[in-house]
């Protein structure tokens, strides 16, 4: 395999996401305006990984590094390495702001990030639809990397290869321009995988419908009718399963949508996700302070930007 010269740059900036949206559980997302920023440096001096803001204390600092691993894993889509027996690498410098294990797809974006970044360093076409398909490898389902590749809102599914390997894709959807989503974020984390092992093997045929209702509907109340958000987000498959490992994000569901805002689980949580017309209310969001959540008010946010 060919490797790179020393001295190639490249910058990326990888939106946040949020997932699921309700109803639409591993196939609708949505990109949100909180960026993290990666460069990544080719060397001659083996691998290095200087990690500022958000999990900065947390990860790891070497080739086990999520974002270095996504630019061996974009390399090779390429046919090129970063590294041979003389030692060349990497240095990567990532400036997050995405908040870690929150549910708002730092992983998603960090994996986003590195692949990108393997495009610009390769000088070779990545296209948007491969560079989906390897995030979502990483990721195990689609709807983050496809919403931090591609912005707006996204519908994302899941076929299989003939060799039976998956295959990823998505659409990007253009959201209306009324929607603002705001995010409420606890000081505490949560693990996507014990979440995920909350969830029930099989659910009623009527919950499926429901959700499946609720699915279509949410694409019209995006991109057209944010009148039938509040419906639209209503889901019968996930959430009130996963409530009991987040009371404080169920809690502030409860409130939200009583006062008729449209407020989902973020991802796996314990992010609280509502899509507003208008922002949150001052009494809402002094409340929200109050209990120590963060409050941060986005706009929907483009795709992957490198340069």
């Amino acid at each position: 395999m060919s490797t790179l010269p020393a001295g190639r740059v490249a910058t990326v900036r990888v939106p946040a996401s949020s997932a699921n949206l309700g109803p639409g559980f591993d196939s609708l997302g949505l990109a949100l305006d909180l960026w993290d920023e990666v460069t990544v440096r080719t060397t001659d001096h083996g691998t290095t990984v200087v990690v500022e803001g958000e999990g900065a204390a947390e990860v790891p600092r070497d080739n086990s590094h999520l974002v270095v691993r996504a630019v061996r894993a974009g390399l090779q889509l390429a046919g090129l390495s970063a590294e041979d027996a003389a030692g060349q690498g990497l240095e990567v410098l990532c400036c997050n702001t995405i908040p870690h294990s929150r549910g708002l797809g730092s992983s998603a974006s960090a994996v986003v990030a590195g692949i990108a970044a393997a495009r610009v360093l390769c000088r070779v076409d990545i296209s948007d639809e491969a560079l989906v398909q390897r995030a979502s490898e990483f990721e195990g389902h689609p709807d983050n990397a496809s919403a931090s590749v591609l912005g707006g809102a996204v519908i994302s599914w899941t076929g299989r290869f003939v060799d039976g390997g998956y295959r990823y894709r998505a659409v990007s959807l253009r959201v209306h321009e009324d929607i603002i989503p705001v995010a409420l974020v606890p000081a505490e984390q949560s693990s996507t995988a014990l979440t995920r092992g909350m969830l029930p093997r099989e659910v009623p045929h009527c919950d499926a419908a429901f959700n499946a209702s609720r699915s279509a509907l949410a694409v019209l109340a995006l991109t057209q009718r944010p009148d039938l958000l509040l419906d639209a987000t209503e889901d019968r498959l996930h959430q009130a399963q996963r409530a009991p490992a987040m009371p404080v994000t169920a809690e502030w569901i409860s409130l939200l949508r009583a006062a008729g805002i449209a407020a989902t689980i973020s991802g796996a949580g314990p992010t609280v996700l509502a899509l507003t017309v208008g922002g949150l209310p001052r009494e809402l969001t002094e409340r929200a302070l109050e209990q120590g959540l963060e409050v941060l008010t986005l706009g929907v946010a483009t795709g992957v930007e490198t340069r």
